[in-house]
């Protein structure tokens, strides 16, 4: 029996919400991320109206980008508060659905209903109950794809946003991915698809017809399993995650920086706040790393194993300030970031080890 997915994606979610709460900026580029200061922001776009993405604006852009290529636009921060609460009330209208239900960010959801429906037909019929109730409750828009597997329902979901509804066949999943640039798998970023089109592979079709060798060799892992998707493959289940994968936390500087001083008294801080959220949660970790975005927006991490998993503040900040020192090559720093990882809640044994240290 072929499963029956749904991907279900809010529409410029946070911009959305915006426009929602106040009537006035209906019609208008709303720009959600951070005070963009006269073009001299720090921050970036967390999301835009499409009313903004007609001047070129995107989520990721720095504000200040977004400020030069739309001085008119409304600048407005990030309202968590608000979107979670909203997101609360959008997923439990999906989970009403089905039992197989999974969360996969504050604005998407994959549902597997395909134990309860008897046809595509039927299947259709109920994503467009789904956007009804989702419009009705909260007076948002969203795009639904429906496909027999979790990757081609979620391309399906971003082809006619926004308040889109697309249909992929069972038989028809190749057809259908066939002509699509392969930016549009997930998991292929601008580099893979530069490296991609280095090889000349443009398409998803293209994809699928290289040799899987051949990508292994470049791609590793990732290499088989994008041939896989290029060929509608995917055979992961629909499952909500119960705990935290990870818990994270960021700074940027209000000035680019390369003053170790103030690098490592930023890095402390931030392991500080890091720290509270994990014993908010009751979590011990294993991995710690450490992410620098330098002053020309170029990304790096770097990650450290533990031997036991530890709740210990010292050990974060002697970590990440090891981790930190790979960086120092005289380029400036505009971001900070620690992520803790390999979580665990079993944490009988390390208490008892935490309690020992501290005598």
């Amino acid at each position: 029996m072929n499963r029956i997915i749904l991907h279900v994606d809010m529409d410029s979610f946070y911009a959305s919400v915006e426009q929602r709460e106040n009537p006035s900026y209906k019609g208008q580029p709303v720009v959600v991320g951070s005070d963009p200061k006269g073009g001299h922001g720090r921050g970036v776009v967390s999301t835009c109206s499409y009313e903004g993405r007609t001047f070129g604006i995107h989520s990721g852009m720095p504000i200040s980008r977004a400020y030069k290529l739309c001085q008119d636009a409304v600048f407005l921060p990030v309202n968590m508060a608000l979107y979670k609460e909203v997101s609360r009330s959008i997923m439990e209208i999906l989970r009403s659905f089905t039992d197989k239900f999974q969360q996969v960010s504050v604005d998407e959801a994959y549902l597997d209903i395909s134990e309860d429906v008897g046809s595509l037909t039927e299947a259709v019929e109920i994503a467009g109950i789904i956007k009804a109730q989702v419009k009705e409750r909260e007076r948002l828009t969203c795009s639904i794809g429906i496909a027999p597997n979790k990757t081609t329902a979620k391309i399906a979901s971003d082809l006619d946003k926004p308040d889109g509804l697309t249909t992929v066949e069972p038989g028809r999943v190749a057809e259908f991915l066939e002509p699509l640039e392969v930016r549009r798998l997930p998991g292929v970023g601008s580099k893979n698809e530069e490296i991609l089109a280095g090889m000349d592979i443009r398409t998803i079709g293209q994809l699928a017809r290289c040799e899987q060798d051949l990508l292994a060799s470049i791609f590793g892992k990732w290499g088989a399993r994008m041939h896989q998707l290029a060929h509608g493959i995917d055979n992961s289940e629909v499952a909500e995650k119960t705990e935290s994968k990870s818990v994270s936390k960021e700074h940027t500087f209000q000035v680019d920086t390369s003053d170790a001083v103030e690098l490592y008294a930023s890095l402390d801080s931030i392991g500080e706040r890091v720290h509270r959220a994990l014993m908010q949660q009751g979590f011990s970790f294993r991995t710690i790393g450490v992410k620098v975005r330098q002053e020309d927006f170029t990304t790096f991490t770097r990650a450290r194993t533990l031997d036991i998993h530890t709740r210990d503040l010292n050990t974060i900040k002697r970590e990440s300030r090891e981790l930190l020192r790979e960086f120092f090559d005289g380029r400036k720093i505009r971001l900070l970031g620690i992520k803790l990882s390999n979580l665990s809640k079993s944490r009988m044994i390390q208490t008892t080890l935490d309690r020992f240290q501290s005598r």
